[in-house]
């Protein structure tokens, strides 16, 4: 089975600045390649695209990832997120200060980015707790 590879659309035609800062949050993460809107001269698709992000490679945490500047026609919402599972107080402390950068997003392990990518940063237990909790 071929892996399932996850692919952001960046409205903000930010996906550069964003897989930059992504790969400095997570260990074993890397850009592998990225590729470049041409000229928009030689297509009218690409008006005001010139320079912006066409198809991006990444690496995080192991995970494979592809992005691109798509304009504004899509926007992320909480309908998908990404959930970080951390072994200790201390990690989620790291992600979620690095990662939550709108307060009135932050919600039982929910933040969002500075990108308006949703994320989900829990124990690596949880499953655990809630079962004790659930039998107190």
């Amino acid at each position: 089975m071929k892996n399932i590879i996850p692919s952001l659309w960046f409205s903000d035609n930010n996906c550069e600045e964003a897989l930059n800062y992504y790969v400095s949050i997570f260990p074993n993460s890397e850009v592998t390649s990225i590729e470049y809107y041409p000229d928009e001269s030689l297509n009218e698709h690409f008006k005001g695209m010139a320079g912006k992000v066409i198809n991006a490679e990444f690496v995080l945490n192991g995970q494979k990832f592809i992005g691109l500047d798509g304009g504004p026609y899509f926007r992320f919402n909480e309908a998908i997120s990404f959930t970080i599972a951390c072994e200790d107080q201390e990690e989620i402390d790291y992600y979620w200060s690095k990662i939550s950068h709108v307060p009135e997003s932050e919600q039982c392990g929910w933040v969002k980015d500075a990108y308006g990518l949703s994320w989900q940063i829990i124990p690596s237990h949880l499953n655990e707790l809630q079962q004790t909790d659930a039998q107190i």
